[in-house]
């Protein structure tokens, strides 16, 4: 591997990547797809330290938050890594935007896990060739 090869592979990251959203109990696809940055990318980078940033405004005298405020904030960082997505709402497509990203991932646990899961995951990124 060279650096070119790195930079692409970090180029790679910052596009995202498409997956598609399983369901929990009989692993067929939802028809929600969802575009995550990869874990090396400038995105996900952003969302790190403003996770950071959010969990230092709600600490306490003693530096201590709450494990609501600290799920707030993950759940928050975690949306801020979807890029894109396909998905639909009584119908009708649901417009992107970072508060109803926070809606999908509020609604399910199982959802939250997949969305960390693939954004974590390297070689999800990595185009062929």
């Amino acid at each position: 591997m060279q650096l070119d090869d790195i930079r692409a592979f970090s180029a790679d990251q910052e596009r995202g990547s498409w997956f598609d959203l399983l369901d929990p109990v009989t692993g067929k696809e939802t028809g929600v797809r969802l575009k995550r940055a990869g874990p090396d990318s400038e995105a996900q980078n952003r969302a790190r330290l403003r996770l950071a940033d959010d969990l230092s405004e709600v600490a306490d005298a003693d530096g201590r938050v709450s494990a609501e405020a600290r799920e707030r904030a993950r759940i928050d960082s975690l949306a801020r890594c979807v890029l894109a997505w396909e998905i639909s709402e009584d119908g009708q497509p649901l417009p992107f935007t970072h508060a109803n990203v926070v809606r999908l991932l509020k609604a399910a646990a199982w959802v939250q896990a997949q969305v960390d899961a693939f954004a974590s995951d390297r070689a999800a990124f990595r185009r062929a060739g």
